[in-house]
């Protein structure tokens, strides 16, 4: 069985325990340093798999040591965001402990491939591929397939048509600046520019831009974690079984779409080799200002953790 260790065991990192462990994709190794949460929670994951029949092992530690010899290291550490903060306001607190979990993780598991969850998550996937050295195919941002997931789901809500059906593309930072792609996305082919007026697809770009602070205000005391915790599950089973899966991930980028030195959300095909490749869509105009204007967002955020940080 393949391992898995997930560093942070709040919301986000034990749903996506759960998610993993309900697919028996791998042993799963929970980690935090609350003592004794983890613990907690890892068995009563492990007690329900009986219930399933799934033969998943989870463990639940305060100790890296545990996380030795893993396939795929996913960082979901940090604080959440509470109402009124944005993604980029958590930056200080969270570089310290991704920056921690990167290399103590690193040091047990020199083979294994990153996916980065911790907001603001470019510029953490950026700390995390600069803390542990690694080549740009073995760490990847999670968000891409979240804010599209977010898109396709107010989409069905509003023509009643099957999320099957539905594919969209978001692009971008994983912030307000985010860059849906409405030119691109369709429902069974037909581009959503032609099904959907524009008055109300307008409506559904805004609202996937700000869907993970439309579910911070609501919950109050943290943020989203169903969503977010499932797409890095699709994430790790692209890469575990190959599937050479085509979708948008924060990628360290070297002269695709004319970004250099930075991670930003991209088509990216997720295999064996971790991110394999970067997609490069030919953007219109009107989608080069946007995702121009998301980049020199994420650049903002990348130029003051490196004030902050020594890289």
């Amino acid at each position: 069985m393949k391992k898995i260790s997930i560093i942070g065991a709040g919301m986000t990192g034990s749903t996506a325990a759960h998610w993993l462990a309900e697919r028996e994709l791998a042993d799963v190794v929970l980690v935090d340093v609350v003592e004794g949460m983890p613990q907690g929670k890892g068995l009563d994951l492990l007690e329900a798999m009986p219930i399933i029949g799934k033969d998943s092992s989870i463990l639940g530690t305060n100790d890296y040591a545990d996380t030795q010899d893993s396939d795929i290291v996913i960082i979901t550490a940090g604080v959440a965001r509470k109402p009124g903060m944005s993604r980029d306001d958590l930056l200080t607190t969270n570089a310290a402990i991704v920056g921690t979990a990167a290399t103590e993780t690193l040091k047990y598991s020199p083979n294994a491939f990153f996916i980065v969850l911790t907001n603001p998550l470019d510029t953490m996937a950026y700390l995390t591929l600069k803390k542990t050295g690694l080549p740009r195919n073995r760490v990847i941002g999670q968000a891409g397939i979240l804010d599209s997931a977010r898109m396709r789901a107010f989409v069905a809500l509003e023509t009643g048509v099957s999320v099957e059906n539905i594919q969209c593309y978001v692009l971008g930072g994983h912030g307000d600046e985010m860059v849906p792609l409405t030119r691109h996305s369709n429902i069974a082919g037909i581009p959503l520019r032609e099904y959907i007026p524009a008055d109300k697809l307008e409506a559904i770009v805004n609202r996937t831009r700000k869907g993970g602070g439309e579910i911070v205000n609501l919950l109050k005391t943290g943020s989203a974690y169903y969503a977010p915790s499932v797409a890095v599950a699709q994430m790790a089973e692209a890469i575990l079984k190959d599937k050479k899966l085509i979708v948008p991930c924060a990628a360290y980028m070297q002269g695709e779409y004319g970004l250099n030195d930075m991670f930003f959300g991209v088509p990216v095909m997720l295999g064996a080799g971790g991110m394999e490749k970067i997609i490069e869509y030919k953007l219109d105009a009107d989608e080069k200002a946007a995702f121009e204007k998301s980049a020199a967002s994420v650049k903002e955020t990348h130029a003051a953790l490196k004030k902050l940080v020594q890289l």
